[in-house]
């Protein structure tokens, strides 16, 4: 097995640590988005690896069977992917078909559908390939995007480490995935969804998960415009014990 691993953020450094102590003669090359503690690390650890623009003019010269991206922020392009002799998987932090694309925490919570993380083929459309492996992951009124990214993140270690010892063996199953019980969403839909307009009438429920939804320390919540000045809303939910 000849992997090329494009890794990025928490999940891709935990999934790069994993495979170097395990599988480290799977690991033909590293890509990462910058120099950051990724490369650092597959640098001291005599690691092949390259940014991804650098990597992409070597790209023509490789002889690989899978590229896995590893919480990968951007989308590969199609004649990368056809380099691979057997194809790349993705990470991706939601429980698929629900949530392809992009702000999948926030929309879990306002469309309350199913939330976990899966890894897949990757294919022409967006999160759209067959799945190899889910873990599906609860949430309550007390969680908000900050919890459920923080939950996909350690769900999906979890998940790599337990799919890989059989998938480097060819031994995992594909689930087509039915796109017509599932959702996607663009990025541009976040600005427009989080905009509260105080001259309308909202569910209770909607409206508190709505806000609960775009909490997330360090990233404006919801927001909402009056006499030409905007403001912005988080919450904090916290059960209450019996007495």
């Amino acid at each position: 097995m000849k992997i090329i691993l494009f890794a990025d953020n928490e999940v891709g450094l935990k999934i790069l640590e994993f495979l170097m102590k395990n599988f480290e003669s799977d690991l033909q090359h590293v890509v990462t988005a910058k120099k950051n503690s990724i490369y650092r690390f597959a640098k001291k650890n005599k690691l092949k690896v390259s940014i991804y623009n650098d990597f992409i003019k070597l790209s023509n010269n490789l002889n690989f069977d899978y590229g896995i991206l590893a919480w990968w922020p951007n989308i590969i392009p199609e004649a990368l992917i056809s380099k691979a002799n057997k194809g790349f998987i993705n990470t991706h932090p939601s429980l698929l078909p629900f949530n392809r694309g992009k702000h999948y925490n926030f929309w879990a919570i306002v469309e309350e559908s199913p939330f976990g993380v899966s890894i897949h083929m990757v294919e022409k459309g967006i999160d759209t390939g067959p799945v190899i492996a889910q873990k599906e992951i609860s949430y309550s009124w007390i969680d908000n995007g900050e919890s459920l990214y923080f939950k996909a993140q350690i769900e999906m270690i979890k998940l790599f480490k337990k799919m890989y010892p059989d998938f480097r063996k060819n031994i995992f199953n594909k689930t087509i995935q039915d796109l017509s019980k599932g959702s996607y969403h663009n990025s541009y839909e976040l600005e427009i969804a989080t905009k509260i307009d105080l001259n309308k009438k909202y569910l209770g429920k909607y409206l508190i998960n709505l806000l609960r939804a775009k909490t997330f320390k360090g990233y404006q919540g919801c927001w909402f415009e009056e006499n030409d000045e905007k403001y912005e809303i988080t919450v904090n939910i916290n059960k209450i014990k019996n007495e």
